[in-house]
């Protein structure tokens, strides 16, 4: 099989609005994760019961296939009442699912300040949202934004699982291109190309982010 410029030309319009619609479920699955992760993150220091409910959940989720999780919310969850579409249900479920996983980030930076600050905010008599939003939180959160960027580039790498759930990012896109036009290289190679000219530059700035808040 040979290359087809024609092929490529083709599929490069298609390939745009993949992106834009991969871009769209990547922002949106990033902002549900970091949210929630920061959520889980704080109830696991709460009261005992909501600790082991949080650690159930979030094994639960971290142990199961994003697939199986991505075909439960369209699939299964119509069968109770809400239906959700396939760009809604493919960014609730990257959100959800990595957001076990920033749950680890954030617990690490939250373990990772001293002692003395939560003392010095009891101490000065902060109530436990204050000494949480102006105490704790901005030193945690700094210490773990490198990590948190690792894994939106882990993220972007699978995005492309929404496409089975009809989703037309760059994978859904050169899926439904290649049944057209029976051309199979020149869509996927593009695709992947992609990939590689996103995530790669994303990479570099997070290890110079890494660098930079490291000697601050």
């Amino acid at each position: 099989m040979n290359w087809d410029w024609d092929a490529a030309q083709d599929f490069l319009p298609d390939l745009w609005d993949g992106l834009l619609v991969t871009l769209q479920a990547l922002l949106w699955g990033s902002l549900i994760a970091f949210s929630l992760g920061l959520v889980w993150a704080m109830a696991l220091r709460g009261p005992r019961a909501v600790g082991w409910l949080v650690s159930g959940f979030t094994e639960f989720i971290r142990n199961t296939p994003l697939l199986i999780q991505l075909f439960f919310l369209f699939f299964v969850l119509p069968e109770w009442g809400p239906t959700l579409s396939p760009l809604v249900a493919g960014s609730i479920g990257l959100g959800l699912h990595y957001s076990t996983y920033t749950m680890e980030v954030y617990r690490a930076g939250i373990d990772g300040v001293p002692v003395g600050q939560w003392e010095a905010a009891r101490a000065l008599s902060f109530s436990t949202g204050h000494t949480w939003r102006l105490v704790i939180l901005p030193q945690a959160i700094r210490r773990v934004v490198p990590a948190l960027g690792n894994y939106v580039i882990a993220m972007l790498k699978d995005t492309p699982l929404i496409a089975t759930i009809g989703v037309l990012d760059m994978l859904g896109t050169a899926r439904a291109f290649s049944t057209e036009s029976f051309s199979y290289i020149e869509p996927f190679t593009l695709v992947g190309i992609a990939f590689i000219a996103i995530a790669y530059p994303a990479s570099v700035l997070v290890r110079l982010l890494e660098r930079r808040l490291a000697s601050y």
